[in-house]
């Protein structure tokens, strides 16, 4: 089977049957979700982990609305370049232009179509993550594919969450260089601070393993970090 980290997404939304119908489409089309139901929980989400966008809706019970915390993110330096796609049923040309210029990268008003949305969700995703990963890089049999999404080793397919693929590919793009945790932090996270560094050691175990014989050429360095070995 391909190995396909999906694009993880956060939804942001106080209607149940909506968040469920939007949940379950995008599941259905390989993406990873999380959900939330107020300001408070959206804010735990992304103290959690970073997502890869946003689908925000305008109103929220209590705390903050959904303009309020599309505002709130364009202005924090963590999190101000996630992509950010407003879901409300205000329909009118000045709402739109109020939630664009909070920084929300697309405004989607309801009922929307799943294709409609899953077409704004792909082509915001087109324009906010470029091309830096659309590589490929390989040390002895191992075989990463960023275009595809792929990694291949000794003519298997080996299959990564998203996190450990970008973790696996960041590794082997630096060989032999020693990593710290709080750099893979910066690099694969995003500069996250409430996640703690024991994170990256739970996740360097899980590729590991996902990588079989091959996962012994991440080397622990003591006291420094973490390296991946460049083999002949």
């Amino acid at each position: 089977m391909k190995s396909s980290p999906c694009p993880r997404i956060l939804i942001v939304e106080d209607q149940p049957d909506i968040l469920e119908l939007i949940q379950v489409n995008l599941r259905h089309d390989g993406f990873e979700t999380v959900t939330a139901k107020d300001s408070r929980q959206a804010q735990r989400e992304l103290d959690a982990i970073l997502p890869d966008l946003i689908l925000l809706d305008w109103m929220l019970p209590g705390g903050q609305s959904g303009l309020e915390l599309a505002r709130q993110w364009r202005a924090a330096p963590r999190t101000q370049h996630i992509p950010i796609i407003m879901l409300t049923a205000r329909s009118a040309e000045g709402d739109k232009v109020a939630g664009l210029e909070t920084g929300a990268d697309d405004y989607v008003t309801k009922p929307f179509s799943n294709k409609e949305l899953l077409a704004r969700i792909r082509a915001v995703l087109r324009r906010r993550a470029p091309e830096q990963l659309a590589d490929c890089v390989s040390i002895g049999p191992l075989h990463l594919d960023a275009g595809q999404c792929r990694v291949r080793c000794r003519d298997r397919d080996i299959n990564l969450s998203p996190t450990e693929f970008r973790l696996l590919h960041y590794l082997m793009k630096h060989p032999e260089r020693v990593v710290s945790r709080a750099q893979l932090l910066d690099k694969i996270w995003g500069d996250h601070i409430y996640i703690e560094e024991r994170t990256v050691d739970v996740h360097i175990k899980r590729l590991r393993a996902a990588l079989g014989k091959e996962g012994e050429w991440i080397e622990t360095v003591r006291g420094a970090g973490y390296r991946m070995r460049k083999t002949s």
